[in-house]
């Protein structure tokens, strides 16, 4: 089990009204999200840094602008765990063991492969975020709910632009 997974422990008090319990497994999850927003970030930093071919610039560009999506991403998530009363744990050691978005293919160049396994990572952390705001909202956390809702909103548009440079598949 993840080092995430080992503790529900909140370690700052807060007037916040969900029950402890309560909070402790949202921060958990939230947790988890923070690890694969960065995980998804640095995978989008690596597609900008090292995308090659005919579409270089307008991927180079598309890249980085996830890359930013992808940070304030984690810095929403990492300041609502922090609300509830947790610890956000956002360092490279936790993030590389509870980060729950599909490795990246280190063997890309072209810009199509770049976008294949960005879309793949992207696909995992919107489904993730998806499945969280069912959990947030029967745990009585609306915020979060709202929270992950607005992620999974970005992270869709994201996919989108994505995909929308990619043959379909026959």
């Amino acid at each position: 089990m993840s080092a995430i997974m080992e503790s529900r422990t909140l370690s700052f008090s807060t007037s916040v009204d969900i029950p402890a319990e309560a909070r402790g497994r949202i921060v958990d999850l939230l947790n988890v999200r923070l690890a694969d927003a960065i995980d998804l970030k640095t995978q989008a930093k690596h597609a900008h840094w090292n995308v090659k071919g005919k579409e270089f610039f307008a991927l180079h560009q598309l890249f980085d602008a996830i890359a930013e999506h992808c940070e304030q991403q984690s810095d929403l998530i990492a300041e609502r765990v922090t609300a509830l009363g947790g610890v956000a744990q956002g360092i490279v050691k936790l993030v590389v063991s509870n980060s729950s978005v599909p490795d990246y293919d280190l063997s890309a160049i072209v810009g199509e492969q770049h976008l294949r396994a960005l879309a793949k990572g992207l696909a995992s952390f919107s489904r993730q975020a998806r499945a969280d705001i069912e959990l947030a909202e029967k745990l009585g956390d609306k915020a979060t709910a709202d929270l992950l809702t607005e992620i999974v909103r970005q992270t869709d548009k994201n996919l989108w632009f994505v995909e929308a440079h990619l043959v379909p598949e026959p």
